[in-house]
């Protein structure tokens, strides 16, 4: 029976890394170069663990410290060689996932949160926005239980920048009214 999709052979999967990994932006673990290549159903996890220890090997990718692997030249040059062999669809929607990766994690590394215990039990939770220049806003709230310190903290990572900017409509909006 003929297989249906992009992926016949590790030759394929090794040329879907290397697209891949030509337009990620960060080091990724195993896990996220699957789930970025995750474009074809004839794309199995183990056919990705298979083929990135022989990428490093043979130079095309580099292992940090971390778990985490990142292109090399060789892999970009070679890759750039091989992507017109990528089905346009499959291309396509790799393309999307690695944007979307992108710029989830730009985004997460401008909110940060912290969970401090404080001496009577309660909890301080530090969150921060910051943008390319530096830092925006730094918000420190008490929170009486862990759980909520958590739950703030959490939904601090996902309204950061609703929160800057309903503070700063409110503080300006007041401002307005004084210069009247």
């Amino acid at each position: 029976m003929q297989r249906l999709g992009f992926i016949h052979d590790m030759l394929d999967v090794k040329v879907l890394i290397l697209f891949v990994m030509a337009r990620v932006s960060y080091p990724v673990t195993i896990q996220q170069i699957y789930e970025l290549c995750f474009q074809d159903d004839c794309l199995s996890y183990f056919d990705v663990c298979t083929a990135i220890p022989e990428m490093v090997a043979s130079g095309h990718l580099k292992k940090l410290e971390n778990e985490c692997y990142e292109i090399t030249q060789k892999g970009r040059d070679d890759g750039a060689t091989t992507e017109d062999s990528i089905a346009f669809t499959v291309k396509q929607r790799a393309e999307n996932a690695v944007s979307r990766f992108n710029r989830q994690i730009r985004r997460s590394s401008f909110v940060k949160t912290q969970i401090l215990p404080r001496e009577g039990g309660d909890f301080s939770v530090i969150m921060a926005l910051d943008d390319e220049m530096g830092n925006l806003m730094t918000l420190e709230l008490l929170a009486p239980n862990q759980r909520q310190a958590i739950r703030l903290s959490k939904l601090f990572e996902k309204k950061a920048e609703a929160v800057y900017n309903l503070t700063m409509a409110e503080l300006l909006d007041e401002e307005d009214e004084l210069d009247d």
